[in-house]
């Protein structure tokens, strides 16, 4: 079985113009990109024509996939050998849920990278 990557993106606090310069062109370079309800849906023009676009949204209780779905979403799309740009609202790692989809993945051993967003100004 060919693996891909996956890169885990903070998209930033809200304001596309804050996401980083790697987490914008890890999304031109993705084959699929499952996205957050917090991140900015204006992020999406940046994605090549042709990539695969999932929204895995949680607000309040409502959820269209539970986590442990997302994880095995995102483990078997990088298992097709394609790119995943798994694009979250913030920083994937401050109430992101980033750490759980990490582990999973190297449980997989899938290859990934963190690329941390800007997070909010408190």
């Amino acid at each position: 079985m060919k693996k891909g990557k996956v890169y885990l993106i903070g998209a930033g606090p809200g304001d596309p113009g804050l996401m980083t310069v790697k987490g914008l062109a890890c999304l031109q370079e993705a084959d699929v990109v499952i996205y957050d309800y917090l991140a900015n849906e204006q992020l999406l023009n940046s994605v090549r024509p042709g990539a695969e676009r999932i929204y895995v949204g949680k607000k309040g209780g409502d959820h269209i996939l539970p986590q442990e779905k997302i994880n095995s979403l995102i483990v078997a799309k990088a298992g097709e050998g394609k790119v995943i740009v798994r694009l979250k609202g913030g920083d994937p790692f401050i109430f992101g849920r980033g750490g759980e989809e990490a582990e999973e993945l190297a449980e997989a051993g899938i290859p990934f990278e963190i690329v941390p967003g800007i997070t909010s100004a408190i």
